[in-house]
């Protein structure tokens, strides 16, 4: 027998508008298996069942009048301020801290009539790759919980694979929606640089990272991204908005025509071992490229290994902007203080020169692209690991390598500011998910939708559930 959370986002939010569902009752639904789940796959923070429960009974007076999420239940990552809700960036260090105001992106949530149950699990102030912080349970994926979930979306990706929302907001700065996703089986989005606004806190100077969602569907993904798409007034870049008349859930229903595919296989920021499931996973999605009719030709890496520094000098630079509060230096993981002493030691004039080389570096790699429509790589270097295998407190450089080598393709179109989606397109013979990751032209993020939908027609996924399901 068919339950809620077995429907779409889309489908759960057309049953709302005809009232055949409440958000009452998705509310309440939701809310159950969170307390039934959310500790063993590692997905929530802090529950907000309370506001929750208002928010769709308020909801349910106008069940008739919203879009196509209106009254759907969804959580918002705990790096995001929500106002009047505990948001401890994953860190004890901030675990009492409760903002006063809202991220743009959460506020638009809020207006499309979306409904949180909650903050996301997140490894400290969104740094690493895994998602196994001091203020929650690690996040694992949902298909065997010896494994991670990733992250640093992790616990988002947990939720929605395990079935305690049908959506999830995320954020991505080097991979951080993309890498759960596809440890998770799910569709990861992370949008064109300048497309979601990072209002009003504008806390990442670099452009590295955005807001995106995570979800089981690519429309129900882009339904999600038509939600949160937008500038916001004061907003220091933008990407283009879509005419009056548009939709990114619109362009899943268009076909893309024939493209030029670009791919390559070999690892961009690190000399890593490819999993042979994940070189399977990238040659099946060539193929049926191929076969729906695209040209698909093999390129050369288009960043420099000298980009590495070039990431890393930015990428610790910005942890150091994540500090404790007073007092609170020693509540710390140790990665995040061996990075905020590297992003201390860095001076001024050496970062403003770094942000100059990492934007010429971006230029000459979307040259290199410029011919192609889009971009295919293996999402990972490996399916997912288990809990514990990246982490190395002892140790936080053999801990930052050792999660460069497991993501050594996502952070490239961070540098690019290129949109880019992990597709849940292959398993391993022991039922593990393998993403295979999509990447767009700037700015042509309706265009990366159209192409990923066509794939997800061609080769469903949204059958295949986690055992907890």
């Amino acid at each position: 027998m068919t339950q809620l959370h077995d429907l779409t986002a889309l489908e759960q939010g057309a049953a709302v508008r005809r009232r055949e569902v409440s958000p009452v009752e998705l509310v309440e639904h939701y809310l159950d298996r969170v307390a039934r789940l959310s500790d063993e796959v590692g997905a929530f923070v802090t529950v907000t069942g309370d506001l929750a429960h208002h928010q769709a009974r308020l909801a349910e007076a106008r069940a008739g009048e919203g879009g196509p999420l209106f009254g759907v239940p969804t959580a918002v990552k705990d790096l995001n301020l929500t106002a009047g809700v505990r948001t401890t960036f994953g860190s004890a260090a901030m675990a009492d801290f409760v903002p006063d105001v809202s991220d743009e992106v959460v506020l638009r949530l809020e207006a499309a009539g979306t409904i949180s149950l909650g903050k996301t699990n997140t490894p400290e102030f969104g740094t690493p790759c895994y998602t196994e912080p001091d203020v929650a349970p690690p996040a694992r994926t949902p298909w065997d919980l010896s494994r991670m979930a990733g992250g640093s979306s992790g616990g988002a990706g947990a939720a929605v694979a395990a079935g305690l929302v049908p959506l999830a907001h995320g954020s991505d700065g080097g991979g951080s929606i993309r890498i759960p996703a596809s440890c998770c089986g799910l569709v990861g989005f992370k949008p064109s640089r300048g497309r979601i606004s990072g209002g009003p806190m504008y806390g990442d100077p670099v452009g590295l990272g955005t807001s995106g969602p995570l979800s089981r569907t690519v429309r129900d993904a882009a339904a999600m991204l038509d939600v949160m798409a937008g500038p916001a007034v004061g907003d220091p870049f933008w990407a283009a908005p879509l005419p009056a008349d548009d939709t990114f859930l619109g362009g899943c229903d268009r076909p893309p025509g024939r493209l030029r595919v670009a791919r390559f296989v070999d690892p961009v920021i690190a000399d890593a071992d490819v999993h042979p499931e994940c070189v399977a996973a990238y040659e099946r999605a060539g193929r049926l490229l191929a076969d729906l009719g695209h040209d698909v030709e093999d390129v050369e890496v288009p960043l420099p290994p000298d980009a590495t520094r070039v990431f890393e000098t930015c990428w610790s630079v910005l942890t150091a902007l994540s500090s404790a509060p007073p007092g609170r230096e020693g509540e710390l993981r140790p990665l995040t203080r061996w990075l905020t002493d590297r992003g201390r030691a860095v001076s001024g004039p050496e970062f403003g020169l770094a942000v100059g080389e990492i934007r010429r570096i971006a230029a000459r790699a979307l040259r290199r692209l410029a011919p192609y429509d889009a971009v295919l790589t293996p999402t990972l270097a490996q399916p997912p690991l288990p809990v514990g295998a990246l982490r190395d407190d002892a140790d936080p450089a053999r801990d930052f390598q050792n999660q460069k080598e497991f993501t050594p393709y996502t952070s490239a179109w961070n540098v690019t500011g290129m949109p880019a989606v992990s597709l849940p397109l292959h398993q391993t013979p022991d039922g593990l998910p393998v993403g295979v990751m999509l990447a767009g032209r700037p700015g042509e993020d309706r265009q990366l939708l159209a192409l990923a939908a066509q794939v997800e027609a061609a080769a469903p996924w949204s059958d295949r559930h986690a055992p907890c399901w």
